[in-house]
């Protein structure tokens, strides 16, 4: 490690590593890698919520909001857990329905700054707005889309975490 990495090189080998593997998985097994990862953030929701209710003790500021938000996460957590294959549906649902409507958004603002940027900004709203509409007209496909999206995004930034891991080796 050099002084001026603060990470050791096989730490972000590691990380390259699962990211490949993740994207592997969710090329191959995209039904059952979305089950795990989905349970891995309901995990992730009870214990952030746990860690978030401990802050009270340490800092009483904004108790009641971070009490709020360390209960809901918990709840969250465990309902995830609970339901695997139903939250597998539900979570990304859920985010692709949120992408849908903020690619309506950003259209309708592109849109709108297209009166002084010219046209080529109206051509990416109207874009952006179709494909926020198609989304949520039919978020199984987008589900799909999504999953397969995240596939090739682990696989490719898996492959340049690793090479830059050797390179800092």
């Amino acid at each position: 490690m050099s002084k001026g990495n603060l990470v050791p090189w096989w730490l972000i080998l590691l990380q390259g590593l699962a990211a490949l593997i993740i994207g592997i998985y969710l090329i191959l097994y995209p039904i059952m890698t979305t089950i795990y990862l989905v349970q891995v953030l309901g995990w992730y929701w009870i214990f952030v919520g746990l860690l978030t209710l401990a802050t009270i003790l340490m800092d009483k500021t904004d108790w009641m909001w971070r009490a709020l938000s360390g209960i809901l996460g918990i709840i969250a957590g465990m309902v995830v857990i609970g339901h695997p294959y139903w939250s597998a549906i539900l979570v990304p649902e859920t985010l692709v329905i949120v992408v849908g409507i903020l690619a309506i958004c950003f259209g309708a603002l592109s849109l709108f700054w297209a009166m002084r940027e010219g046209w080529g900004a109206a051509i990416m709203g109207a874009l952006s707005m179709i494909f926020g509409l198609l989304i949520i007209g039919s978020p199984f496909v987008g589900i799909a889309i999504l999953i397969y999206l995240l596939a090739v995004l682990a696989i490719v930034g898996g492959m340049a975490t690793i090479y830059l891991a050797f390179q800092l080796r």
